[in-house]
């Protein structure tokens, strides 16, 4: 049977119905500014960025990551502001307990050794954020879709108590599968 790659990515997705409200913003923004790149994929705090796998091994990857999350603690973070990268990507502020980036690092050291995958850029210039709008933002709205999201989106509390794995489709990204933490 021939390898079929696909491609994969690690995140923390709110639960209802803080993740229906980040949605209700990401449908304003399209309305608004013709931003829709961001609504490929459910709203999302990043672990590990998009990776290939042997889809036929799918099972063995979950069965192997829900060995490695079920050894790790949940704990609380807050979504409470905005910010940008250059003026391609917007998204919400995520004020977090040093147990998040650990988590992070634990998770990038184990996909080395464990899953035979190389460690990125990314990876090591971890910034947790929870994007909104991305790549298909008009030159010059930058500041105006922050102005936008600001008064729409106030400080929300959330317990961290699984990690998604999700697999990209043809159209958008889906939750393929969630590991709890202890």
């Amino acid at each position: 049977m021939a390898k079929s790659l696909r491609k994969y990515f690690l995140a923390i997705v709110p639960d209802e119905p803080l993740r229906q409200e980040i949605t209700a913003l990401k449908l304003a923004i399209q309305e608004r500014f013709g931003c829709k790149y961001a609504l490929k994929s459910p709203p999302h705090i990043t672990l590990k960025m998009p990776f290939l796998y042997n889809e036929q091994k799918e099972k063995q990857l979950e069965n192997r990551l829900r060995g490695f999350f079920g050894e790790e603690a949940g704990f609380s973070l807050e979504l409470d502001g905005v910010g940008s990268f250059r003026e391609r990507v917007v998204f919400l502020r995520v004020k977090y307990p040093p147990e998040l980036p650990a988590l992070q690092q634990r998770l990038v050291t184990y996909g080395k050794r464990q899953l035979g995958q190389q460690i990125e850029l990314s990876d090591m210039n971890y910034h947790p954020h929870l994007t909104v709008a991305f790549r298909d933002i008009k030159k010059g709205h930058l500041a105006d879709i922050m102005a936008f999201i600001r008064p729409r989106f106030m400080r929300q509390s959330m317990t961290v108590h699984r990690v998604s794995l999700l697999k990209k489709s043809p159209l958008s990204w889906q939750i393929q599968n969630n590991f709890d933490l202890i």
